[in-house]
């Protein structure tokens, strides 16, 4: 059984540090060791929110995300990312933050041993209801190829204006990385209708039990999404 909980990252640093080098560790297993949204910065960041996914009687943190909320004194690590090849990143978060409150989905992943039970799907969907719950206008998020699908489900689409049609070589040659992006956080039009059922119901139930079905069967969840106070 796991538990799923959210904390500023400026109040709680132990847990960010868990977060971490659990991420660190699962991008090293893919032979990566040099992605933006794995820099530790944010540990300081007042606008970063964190998810972890934790085992419920060892508390060892297995998975999580992170919401970053653009701040003027951070980049989003999309900015970061892209701003290698594509300078045109730094005034398309420009336009978005004009029109409204934006920011980015990142730091997704999951330890080896909970692969097939629903966790990144399930984050991808928590991670949506708490920008929703943030009252984000706009939300971005940097995808590896197999999680494109995964992303889009939520209600993400493919941010075209940049990169070759949103696609860039990050964070190694031999990868490509998709740039999506939610444009409409109140009404998720683009997103699958269940998934979208699901978002709502989290608003709407932010403390709740759930069981996730994946290719493993059946896990319980337990959740707290409440927002804490910022």
């Amino acid at each position: 059984m796991f538990k799923i909980r959210v904390f500023r990252a400026i109040e709680d640093l132990e847990s960010c540090q868990l977060f971490a080098t659990g991420h660190a560790n699962v991008l090293r297993d893919y032979g990566i060791t040099k992605v933006t949204s794995s820099k530790n910065d944010w540990f300081f960041n007042p606008n970063v929110l964190v998810v972890t996914v934790e085992e419920t009687e060892s508390n060892k943190v297995v998975g999580g995300e992170r919401i970053h909320i653009v701040n003027k004194d951070f980049l989003l690590p999309i900015e970061e990312a892209v701003s290698v090849v594509e300078h045109r990143i730094f005034d398309l978060v420009k336009t978005y933050t004009e029109k409204g409150i934006t920011g980015e989905l990142c730091g997704l992943w999951n330890a080896k041993d909970i692969a097939g039970r629903g966790v990144s799907l399930l984050l991808t969907k928590i991670g949506v209801a708490l920008a929703h719950m943030l009252n984000m206008d706009s939300i971005f998020v940097l995808c590896a190829p197999y999680t494109v699908s995964m992303c889009q489900s939520a209600g993400f689409e493919i941010e075209t204006s940049i990169g070759n049609n949103g696609t860039f070589i990050y964070p190694k040659l031999d990868l490509i990385a998709t740039s999506l992006v939610i444009k409409d956080l109140g009404v998720l039009l683009h997103a699958e209708n269940q998934i979208r059922e699901q978002i709502f119901n989290f608003i709407a139930y932010p403390i709740n039990v759930i069981t996730e079905i994946g290719q493993r069967g059946e896990t319980q969840i337990t959740y707290n999404i409440q927002i804490p106070k910022f």
